[in-house]
């Protein structure tokens, strides 16, 4: 597994997520966190994704929700290809395939004025 290049702590304020290699690195309240980051509906780039109130990582394309310390979908999309609305059935399916299929999680530290993956 490569290491990726650290990340100024100043530049991940709580509630932001970046690009770091193959990971969205975040800061939710004060605690990093690193998932992979290709969302599993559709491969939207989780690193333009944002934090919601609870937490989650929120896809930037149809919203899907993923707890960040398990990498679990907690909620489907709502759309998908250019579409953005309800999708009775689809969603549930798509949640449930992403319960199975988690992103990958990588442990985030702050090491002096940077953030590292370990």
């Amino acid at each position: 597994m490569t290491r990726p290049d650290p990340i100024p702590a100043r530049d991940l304020p709580p509630g932001a997520v970046r690009r770091s290699g193959e990971w969205a690195v975040g800061n939710r309240d004060g605690r990093y966190f690193a998932v992979s980051r290709r969302c599993r509906h559709q491969l939207a780039d989780l690193a333009e994704g944002s934090l919601d109130a609870e937490g989650c990582l929120v896809c930037p394309w149809h919203q899907s929700r993923y707890d960040v310390r398990t990498g679990e979908m907690v909620e489907g999309p709502r759309g998908f290809l250019g579409y953005h609305g309800p999708t009775p059935g689809y969603t549930q399916l798509v949640a449930a395939l992403g319960r199975l299929l988690r992103l990958r999680v990588r442990r985030a530290v702050r090491r002096g004025d940077d953030v590292v993956l370990e």
